[in-house]
């Protein structure tokens, strides 16, 4: 949601402490011609906390820009960021829906 929808508290912990995201997202989904039929949607908790809900992403998310759509986007990749703090993950996981 970098940059497109600000969350809807702060659940940080302090610095040092561990964080935890739970996040669910749907992918933009695309017409056989390719025109965009609906798009990303991320809900995220936060440390327990909800801090988006189902919220629609505008495009790709960018800093101070908003992209277009395209249908070659409806999969990969996924980036994670850390703005030059020190930071590690753990505990990653990622799993398909059936039907989606």
């Amino acid at each position: 949601m970098y940059g497109q929808h600000p969350p809807m508290v702060n659940a940080s912990r302090r610095p040092g402490e561990w964080q935890t995201y739970d996040i669910a997202f749907t992918a933009p989904r695309f017409g056989s011609s390719g025109q965009l039929e609906a798009p990303a949607t991320v809900t995220v908790l936060h440390n327990g906390v909800l801090v988006h809900d189902h919220a629609a992403f505008w495009g790709p998310t960018r800093h101070r820009s908003v992209l277009p759509y395209s249908a070659d986007m409806a999969k990969g990749p996924l980036a994670l960021q850390d703005h030059g703090n020190p930071i590690r993950y753990r505990n990653i996981w990622i799993r398909g829906l059936a039907g989606w």
